[in-house]
């Protein structure tokens, strides 16, 4: 049985990865920091800013929990040492380019990056951090994902239906726009948000 975990995470993919797995976890809401979400960092590349976000997410938690931070509800069922469980975060970037395509401001941003993506290949990082016990596990998947020369009609029918807005790269796989996805290598759940192997392999590092 893997072990009881915290996901911190507002991001319902991630709980239904977690629980497609069979990982028994619950949901802490930490406080977002003011401010821009996630800024990139001057001359930082890509790779590195999506290894840092999901850092500073995990290191977030940790002292927001650690200062008397509860989750909403606390449900019963979850164990008494709950407190002490290991805690998981993960911070998914689309990169085209060597640019960080982060979540659309709006509908023209939205529009902007899927006409950048038309066609095109591009690299979608997935970062995931398990802290425990004072120590950080990490790990990064990458995939590749080819979309589908996308039409005007193909963009401004996808933004209508509300679901490239809160989503990296103004795109959700798990969505509508899997009809755009011509080939993909690597990770689908990772694409998604959350690697399935990977976020395993965490855990079974963390019980060593």
């Amino acid at each position: 049985m893997p072990p009881f975990i915290l996901l911190a995470s507002a991001s319902p993919r991630r709980h239904e990865i977690l629980d497609q797995l069979a990982i028994p976890h619950g949901l802490l809401r930490v406080p977002a920091p003011a401010g821009e979400d996630e800024p990139q960092l001057p001359g930082e590349p890509a790779a590195d800013y999506v290894r840092r976000t999901a850092r500073d997410k995990a290191q977030r938690a940790v002292a927001w929990l650690a200062a008397g931070g509860l989750p909403a509800p606390l449900p019963r069922n979850w164990p008494a040492e709950w407190r002490d469980a290991p805690i998981l975060c993960a911070d998914t970037t689309v990169i085209l380019d060597g640019d960080v395509l982060g979540k659309p401001r709006d509908a023209a941003d939205a529009a902007a990056m899927l006409r950048r993506l038309s066609g095109r290949e591009h690299a979608v990082h997935t970062a995931v951090v398990l802290a425990d016990r004072g120590r950080l596990f990490e790990t990064v998947s990458v995939s590749t994902v080819r979309f589908q020369t996308l039409t005007n009609t193909d963009i401004a029918t996808y933004i209508d239906s509300g679901e490239p807005f809160g989503k990296a790269g103004s795109y959700a796989i798990q969505g509508r726009a899997a009809a755009f996805v011509a080939h993909l290598a690597g990770s689908h759940s990772g694409v998604m948000g959350l690697p399935a192997h990977e976020t395993v392999q965490l855990l079974t590092q963390c019980q060593d």
